[in-house]
Order: C-alpha cells, then structure tokens, then sequence
C-alpha cells in the first residue's frame, strides 16, 4: 500500500514539476506581451516553495532522516500514555462497571485540567528551547574559528624547520582536542529550560490543589451526584491521581525541552519505563493489596514521578537547570504566548466538548457511537502529531539561524508527508474501521451508527494531518498570535456549524460538522504561510 502511495505522489508531483518548468500561472491566464519576463524579477507565490522539489518527498537526504528521527519517536511516546490508560482501564474493568464508569469520569476530568495547563507549556517550551540552543551553537561554532584560526601575519612568524613545524602540530592539536572536549563537557545555560520548569512546578500544584480540594465539586458538575454510589470511587481516584500533577506537568515540561533539543528519544524511553511499571504496578496494588481504584490512581502516580526523575537526570546532564539569577528567567515571554496558546487550547476543547454534549443528547446509542469514533478520531491524529513536533523543532532552529532555506524545505517536506500519511489513514480506516468497530461493541444499532461516520472519520484524515502539520510549523515560527486568534474564528465559525447541523441533521450533522472544523483549521494554517504574512515574508522572494 505504501509502495502505492508512493506511485500515486510521484505521478501528481511529476506533473505538478511540469507546470512549474512551464512558468507561474500568470503565463498562462496573460498573454505574452503581458507576462512579465524573468529579466524583470516578480514576487514568486508564496504556495509554490512547497511543492518544489515535490519528486524528493521520499528522498533519504540529511532533512528527511533527521525528521524521521524526531517524529517516530515523538509519535510512539505520544501514543504510548493512551495505549497504558487502555491497559489501565481494562484492569479496572475487571473489578466491575460501577467503578469504571467512576473513574472514566475522574480520567476526564484530570486529562482535560492538565490539557488546559500542559499543552501551552509544551508549545511554547519547545520553539524558544530550539531558538536558543541553535543560537547557543551558532555562538559555539563561532567562538571555534575564532580560537583556531591563525592569522596570515602569525604563520610568517612560525619557524619552519621540521622539528618545530611537528611540535607545533602536535601542541595545537592537542589544545584543539582539550578545548573541544571541554566544550562538549560543559553544559549549556539555556534560561527557557529553567523557566519551563519552575513553571511547570507551580502549575502542577495549583493542579494539585485544585483538584483536591474541589474533586465532589468538580465532579457534581460532571453529572456525578452527591448520592451516587459513583462519587466515592471517582472521588478517591481523582484525588490520589491529583497527587501526580506536579511530576506529570513537570515531565511535560521537560519532554518539550528534550523536543527543542530535537531529542524525542529520551522522552520515548522514559515514557516507556513509567508505563510499563504502571502496567506492572496495577495488578499489584489493585488484586493483591485489594485497594481496588485507589490502587489503580498510586500505580499511576508513581509512574509519573518515575518518568520526570528520569527525564531530570536526564537533563541534569545537558544543561545548567538552576539560572545564575532570578533575571535570567523569561517569565514575561513565556507568560504572554502562553497565554496565547491557553486561549487556543480553550476554543479546541469547547468544540469537541460542545459536539459531545450534542451527541449525549441524543441519547445513549448515538453518544456510543460518537465516543468509538471520536477515539478513533483523535488516536489516529496522534501519528500526525509526532510529524507537527518535527516540524517545530527543526523549523524554530531554522528561524533562529536565519536559514530560509532549511525553513521552507523542512515546512514542505513535512506537509508532503502530511499528506502521504492522511492517505495512507484514510485508505486504513476506510477499509478496516467497519471491521475493528466490533472489538469495541455489539450493539447493532451502535455498529449502524459507526459505519454511517466511517465516511467522515476517514475522507476527514487527509485534512486533520495537514491542519496538524500547519500547527507544528506555524509553532517554528513562533507565530503564536495567529495561531491563537484564528483558532478563535475557527472555533466561533465551527460552534454555530454544530449547533444548526446537530439539530438538522442530527449524528450525521455533527461529524459533518466537525469535518468543517477541521477543514478551517487546515486553511487558517494554509492561509497564513500562503500570503506570506508574518515571519513567512521571506516567501515573497524565495526562489
């Protein structure tokens, strides 16, 4: 199937190469005498850099291998944290549907507080840690040259009888090899790493505290009542998970410092570890201890601190984490475009939220059938994700280098395989979804419903990889005001959409409309780089 995809894209770029050695389209909208002439020069479309050098879309170069390495390890550890809260949920289904149903509710609730504190911390942390540690090697590279680069006028000084010319080579390598090793051994003072911490720290306790205090609030707000034999269990494993906040938030924090560093092995490795002694710990404390919930909620705190320990030591050993003074803290910059993307993770979730809470209307079948989709829906995005984290990194390092060039291959790059990945998922959803919605029910009229949306969760793939991409290169750029304020549009523009079609038209009417809340997203992205507006100027006159 890939090698099919990879047919299929070779022949649309072969002949989009052909218009584009035929000229711009004004030569073929103008008559000769008014197409301008080369000789003249003229402000190139800004779209065309991406589809340039479309052919090598799967060429084994330098940028193609470095972004295989920052965006499958990126994807696995992204996908590894809802493949153990599966495992954890299955365990938990074991002791019976009551505390299932309890702590699905507490999971909600956690996952969306640490969205709303986690997902602006993350984005930010990650382009301001790329910008600095390229300005940090820029200054390294330079500061090389500069202590080993001999003056015409000193070699004329040096004698040049064998014996000195050999002492010689021998002293300067030598001081190469120990200055160069001192280099590689010092660690890097980079203030955005300690900034993304000591905020991190105080988000997870107000987390922490928020959640402790206010779990049967919060949780009477959800739906659970104060006499429902739900509230005590949803109540004690809200509040033990709410223990974890700190290290959850923290090793977010340091997962968008490692991916700055264009490193997602390290997160993936330590991911893997803290879920893998969730899944251990589970039966254990769960069966064997008989804590039933509470032990499901210790499992997964000690898991997270597993996970930031490692992740600490880690980064202990790359950059100085305590700053030479309070000043050097960003608090302001960080403050400002996290607030920024605060603003955007809000008018995300009010419209899922909204499209879930029109489905629940509905009734229990059609909620049913949403929530299977919805999770396929979202799971799936997560590969594009990991192609988004990519594209940040190497596109934030680029702007900070001032290399335009490197920025516009690694932002067409990743779209083409944007692309190449939302065909490939819609070609496996729209061919296996109708046969793997039965591991998830039995019910026939909630398989009816599934399938009805099959067409939209799949045809809608294409459109989600790239709205995703264009998010992750947008982020390089630290374009964070657009980001934010479109979103805004988008989601206003997207909430009236599901408001008149759920009621119109009912389940189809919502994935209808949440088909076009993704498609403005993608053109929110495609706008922005496509007038070359922003940091995207330079595309005026790229060639």
């Amino acid at each position: 199937m890939f090698l099919a995809f990879e047919y299929i894209w070779s022949n649309l770029a072969g002949c989009f190469d052909c218009l584009m050695a035929m000229g711009s389209l004004s030569h073929f909208l103008l008559p000769d005498s008014a197409a301008p002439s080369m000789s003249e020069g003229r402000t190139e479309c800004p779209l065309r850099v991406f589809f340039k050098d479309a052919r090598s879309a799967f060429k084994k170069d330098e940028l193609g291998l470095e972004i295989v390495q920052i965006a499958l390890p990126a994807a696995l550890a992204l996908m590894a944290d809802p493949i153990a809260s599966l495992i954890d949920t299955a365990f938990i289904g074991q002791i019976g549907p009551l505390e299932l149903a309890a702590v699905g509710v507490s999971i909600a609730v956690f996952n969306q507080v640490s969205r709303v504190a986690i997902f602006p911390l993350v984005g930010v942390t990650t382009s301001f840690v790329a910008e600095e540690d390229a300005t940090c090697k820029m200054a390294d590279e330079e500061l090389e040259v500069g202590n080993f680069k001999f003056p015409s006028e000193t070699k004329e000084l040096i004698p040049h009888n064998d014996s000195n010319e050999r002492a010689n080579s021998l002293s300067f390598s030598s001081d190469m090899s120990t200055n160069s090793a001192k280099i590689e051994s010092e660690r890097k003072n980079i203030p955005s790493v300690s900034t993304a911490l000591v905020i991190g720290g105080i988000l997870g306790l107000l987390q922490t505290m928020l959640l402790v205090f206010c779990a049967r609030p919060i949780l009477t707000f959800m739906g659970v009542k104060h006499d429902s034999p739900m509230m005590t269990p949803a109540s004690q494993y809200l509040t033990l998970r709410s223990l974890g906040a700190p290290a959850n938030v923290l090793s977010m924090a340091m997962q968008g410092v490692f991916r700055g560093f264009k490193d997602t092995k390290t997160p993936l490795y330590a991911t893997v570890a803290g879920d893998a002694t969730n899944i251990i710990l589970d039966p254990i404390f769960m069966f064997v201890f008989h804590l039933g919930v509470s032990g499901a909620a210790i499992a997964h705190v000690i898991s997270q601190y597993l996970i930031a320990l490692i992740l600490l030591w880690k980064l202990l050993r790359r950059v100085e984490v305590l700053p030479p003074s309070i000043s050097d803290l960003q608090f302001h910059r960080f403050l400002k475009n996290g607030f920024l993307l605060l603003t955007r993770v809000i008018a995300v979730t009010f419209c899922i939220t909204l499209s879930a809470s029109k489905a629940a209307r509905m009734g229990s079948i059609p909620m049913a059938a949403f929530q299977i989709c919805l999770q396929v829906w979202l799971t799936i995005s997560l590969l594009a994700d990991g192609l988004a984290v990519a594209g940040q990194a190497i596109l934030a390092s680029a702007f900070a280098r001032k290399d335009y060039q490197k920025a516009a291959s690694a932002a067409s790059r990743v779209l083409q395989w944007a692309v190449i990945l939302g065909l490939f998922l819609c070609a496996l959803l729209g061919g296996g979804l109708q046969f793997a919605s039965k591991l998830f029910t039995k019910d026939a009229e909630v398989l009816h419903l599934i399938h009805i949306a099959i067409p939209f969760v799949a045809l809608s793939q294409p459109i989600n990889a790239l709205a995703f991409c264009f998010d992750g290169i947008n982020f390089g750029a630290s374009d964070f005001a657009y980001s934010a304020y479109s979103l805004v549009m988008v989601a206003i523009a997207s909430v009236l959409c599901i408001i008149f079609l759920s009621s119109s038209y009912g389940f189809i009417g919502i994935w209808v409309a949440l088909t076009i809340y993704m498609s403005l997203r993608f053109f929110a992205g495609l706008f922005r780089i496509g007038t070359a507006r922003g940091p995207w100027t330079f595309l005026r006159t790229f060639r």
